[in-house]
């Protein structure tokens, strides 16, 4: 599978300290209109690389799509989402943050982009979310169409979540909280 930054994977995680956060902000498809100094240090990008740009430009390829069909779902639903994401730093390194994307809105209460804040994920929190992630990837990588495999994907996140007896904001803020 290739990657927005068209670069040789490392299986090198960075860490961002503590109490750092990225911050950014898109418009309505997710081009980036905004991001911060840390932003910009994790991914090894600077202004001009990622102004412009789709968000999806640091997608790390062990990211299941499932998982951003569903974030765009709760989006449009006009909730926020929170939720775990690997993402892709142009050395071919990756970083796991905590998301928190909420819709951003102007004075007539229309929606006109996204604001988002992600931190540093407890490593607990990714060693539950990562196999499941991974289980995911497969479905959606085994099957005849990328529509179907994302399905496959959401189906299998979904039947995980109803085991458990809880919703996915609650699982993943509660992975966050466990820490």
């Amino acid at each position: 599978m290739s990657n927005n930054l068209n670069v040789t994977l490392i299986d090198e995680e960075i860490v961002m300290a503590d109490e750092e956060f990225i911050v950014s902000k898109t418009d309505l498809r997710g081009n980036i209109t905004y991001v911060n100094r840390t932003f910009m240090e994790m991914a090894l990008l600077n202004e001009e690389q990622l102004l412009g740009k789709n968000h999806n430009v640091i997608r790390h390829p062990d990211m299941p799509k499932g998982v951003f069909k569903f974030l765009w779902q709760t989006l449009k639903d006009e909730n926020e989402f929170f939720g775990f994401v690997k993402n892709l730093r142009s050395d071919g390194r990756y970083y796991w943050v905590f998301a928190n994307v909420t819709a951003e809105y102007d004075r007539t209460e229309k929606s006109t982009g996204f604001f988002s804040v992600r931190r540093t994920p407890p490593a607990s929190a990714i060693q539950v979310i990562a196999p499941i992630y991974q289980q995911m990837l497969q479905l959606e990588n085994s099957a005849n169409s990328a529509k179907v495999g994302e399905q496959e994907s959401i189906k299998f996140l979904q039947q995980k979540l109803e085991e458990l007896q809880i919703d996915y904001q609650s699982f993943v803020i509660n992975l966050f909280n466990e820490a």
